[in-house]
């Protein structure tokens, strides 16, 4: 913007200025007006709809997956992309304290006096793509499995032993590739360590506080055993990975 176009925006401010009303108590009435017709709606739907807040956490399951509300699914999402522990703190507080300090300073950066959107290109650009990366990185949050699914590539004859220690919440407690817990040992290579029999053996006398899985129909235990004996490694898993890619 010239001096010129500078000092016409100035008179037609001013010009619009000595037309218009205070802001008190004209512009204040209308925003507490709008405020309670929100507030009354908010109330109305909380009480006629209610608000689902999904079955209470059962501290005795180890299969029970917690999920965010729906306005965290973008932060859940960028945890499940950026997933090496050391990193998760930048990613719980580094990420979003940088882009909140970058859309706080966008003011002082684009400090033209223009209104329209057009014709603020930075401002604009930048509001359209936080929209968009927040709403891109909800939908995956929302449309993503359980944070304790097995992404590890499988062959398959493994799969259904795969499905079956997923299902049995093996992960609470063990890492598998990338997901899983730290309180028990990492599953990722115990093919390469235990044999077909030991691993029985875990299964049916494990020593506390793992679960003994002697219950388990015969037809599960076998396939879990099968799937766990497979893991051994970086090897192994680029094996698998061929075995997939050839099967499809």
């Amino acid at each position: 913007m010239n001096q010129r176009e500078k000092e016409e925006y100035l008179r037609e401010y001013a010009l619009l200025k000595a037309k218009g009303k205070p802001f008190f108590p004209y512009a204040v009435a209308k925003d507490a007006v709008m405020m309670v017709f929100v507030m009354a709606t908010i109330i109305a739907m909380s009480i006629v709809l209610g608000a689902e807040l999904g079955p209470k956490a059962d501290p005795t399951t180890t299969t029970y997956v917690p999920r965010p509300e729906w306005y965290f699914f973008f932060l859940f999402e960028l945890l499940r992309v950026i997933k090496p522990p050391e990193l998760v703190p930048f990613a719980t507080v580094g990420v979003p304290t940088i882009c909140m300090i970058m859309l706080f300073l966008l003011p002082f950066i684009d400090r033209g006096p223009e209104r329209r959107p057009e014709r603020r290109p930075i401002a604009t650009i930048s509001g359209i793509l936080v929209i968009l990366a927040m709403g891109y990185l909800t939908y995956l949050g929302a449309a993503a499995g359980s944070p304790n699914d097995i992404e590890l590539a499988t062959a398959p004859e493994f799969e259904r032993g795969k499905v079956v220690v997923a299902q049995s919440g093996c992960l609470a407690c063990h890492k598998i590739g990338e997901n899983g817990g730290d309180l028990g040992p990492h599953l990722t290579e115990i093919g390469a360590v235990l044999d077909k029999g030991a691993i029985r053996r875990t299964l049916d006398n494990p020593t506390a506080p793992m679960p003994s899985f002697a219950g388990l129909p015969e037809e599960k235990k076998a396939a879990m055993v099968d799937y766990l004996a497979s893991l051994k490694g970086e090897d192994a898993s680029r094996i698998q990975r061929d075995n997939v890619e050839a099967t499809k």
